[in-house]
């Protein structure tokens, strides 16, 4: 990510997140799981920094805090994500999708993914970059069933916030530092 963008999103975050506190997480991280690529690598970090060690909370409160909310969000976002896939994605790809360089055999492929691994494909999923922020699309048109979806996405989801809003207190302001390396 080019540092200027980089910049940007972490002034907007922080004035979020001063401002509204954990609604703030909860609000960027449903927009992220809809779709919309806000690096949940920048924002649950700043969560963890921000809202849990400035005010002299524990490394274990950054992990369940930043789990918990961030994990709501991304669950909130995933289930408009899925509905969107469900209830009308079908169609639309099978339309449109050689526009978006979507073919027959892709969503074929999807499909047998699904049927393969079922309810795991979403708690997977929520552990791997990119990934995360748009297989909830898939997921409904491949009409996985809507329960489990939504129970491993939030335990998914739960993991990857709350092991990245602990980075985010253990390693605090220097951050810079380490986007060096």
């Amino acid at each position: 990510m080019p540092a200027v963008l980089e910049q940007q999103i972490v002034a907007f975050l922080t004035e979020l997140f001063q401002s509204i506190g954990w609604g703030g997480v909860l609000s960027i991280m449903a927009l992220e799981s809809a779709n919309i690529p806000i690096p949940s690598e920048v924002t649950m970090p700043l969560a963890g920094w921000l809202l849990v060690q400035a005010d002299g909370g524990s490394g274990l409160a950054a992990i369940w805090l930043g789990g918990f909310w961030g994990g709501l969000g991304c669950t909130l976002g995933s289930v408009a994500s899925y509905a969107l896939g469900a209830y009308g994605g079908r169609g639309f790809l099978d339309k449109y999708g050689r526009y978006l360089m979507i073919s027959h055999h892709d969503l074929e492929i999807a499909d047998r993914w699904f049927a393969r691994w079922g309810d795991w494909t979403a708690f997977l999923s929520r552990l791997l970059p990119i990934v995360r922020t748009f297989i909830s699309f898939p997921a409904g048109v491949a009409k996985a069933r809507f329960v489990p979806f939504v129970a491993y996405t939030f335990l998914g989801s739960f993991i990857w916030c709350g092991a990245l809003a602990y980075g985010g207190h253990a390693f605090g302001a220097r951050w810079e530092e380490l986007r060096a390396v």
